[in-house]
């Protein structure tokens, strides 16, 4: 297995992080937070969270299905890996 990595002694700063790209996504297209809530059923809150991305640690399958599908996007549009500096 040549080219794996183990992680278990690292530091977030060391293997990267994934970056949550709603609010780009939403305003490229014009669409308020409020809007989202509507056409999706989610709360508010939950929405606000994904598009300030914080505290985001761990992510809601379903909430990202319905994002992509009301917005008619591909999950990368939402998530982006970034590498450690």
């Amino acid at each position: 297995m040549s080219g794996l990595k183990s992680i278990i002694s690292y530091q977030t700063q060391e293997y990267g992080h994934v970056k949550v790209n709603l609010s780009k996504v939403l305003d490229e297209r014009k669409i308020t937070r409020n809007r989202l809530r509507t056409l999706t059923g989610v709360k508010y809150e939950v929405i606000d969270r994904y598009y300030k991305g914080d505290q985001v640690e761990m992510v809601d399958l379903d909430f990202l299905a319905k994002v992509c599908y009301v917005l008619d996007c591909k999950i990368e549009d939402l998530l982006e890996y970034e590498k450690p500096n």
